[in-house]
């Protein structure tokens, strides 16, 4: 099952819709949306190296535009759509805490928790729920997603066809490994 759904992921990384998906997936994770987008990204780049750095910005740009979206929601909608995602999680005491950190350490804690496996939707949202100043939440957004998935195309462009190898000799492991540092990085957020 694991190695359809790889499958898969590669067929679809190398599709003409590709861009799409991986710019629609990376906005979506920013303010509402489970998945990271790394999940698209690493076999888009595995599937066509060339194409790393442009997919390294598509994901920058979406994401840094989705987190806009998440700062929206958590600054005038915070009932309607921002409440219901964090009970979703249970994280309602982990974002009061979070909006709080905000006004002592709000560029920080955007530039570090960018950069985790945090959910970012997290990040920005309670980036609106304390009415942080939207141009320092935008560039910090655009620095820290920015060194993320830069960092991805960088390793993913010159190591691509051994860490491909490894990926698919060890498709359980890399999937057990990716699904702890996922959940890992929800339940981090509760005790941070």
């Amino acid at each position: 099952m694991l190695q359809r759904l790889y499958d898969r992921a590669i067929k679809l990384a190398a599709s003409r819709y590709a861009a799409f998906w991986l710019c629609l997936t990376s906005f979506a994770e920013a303010s509402f949306f489970p998945l990271p987008p790394d999940v698209l990204l690493c076999p888009m780049i595995l599937a066509r190296r060339e194409k790393a750095w442009l997919y390294a910005i598509l994901c920058t740009l979406s994401s840094v535009i989705g987190g806009l979206l998440g700062w929206v929601i958590g600054a005038f909608l915070l009932q309607y759509i921002a409440m219901p995602i964090v009970h979703f999680y249970h994280a309602d005491q982990q974002l009061l805490n979070l909006q709080q950190k905000f006004q002592t350490y709000g560029v920080w804690i955007i530039l570090i928790k960018g950069l985790t496996p945090i959910p970012y939707k997290f990040v920005t949202i309670a980036s609106g729920m304390a009415h942080f100043s939207i141009l320092p939440f935008l560039v910090a957004s655009a620095v820290t997603r920015g060194i993320r998935f830069f960092l991805e195309a960088i390793l993913l462009y010159h190591f691509g066809p051994p860490i491909q190898d490894f990926i698919e000799r060890r498709m359980i492991w890399v999937a057990t490994a990716f699904g702890v540092i996922l959940i890992g990085g929800i339940c981090a957020f509760k005790f941070i």
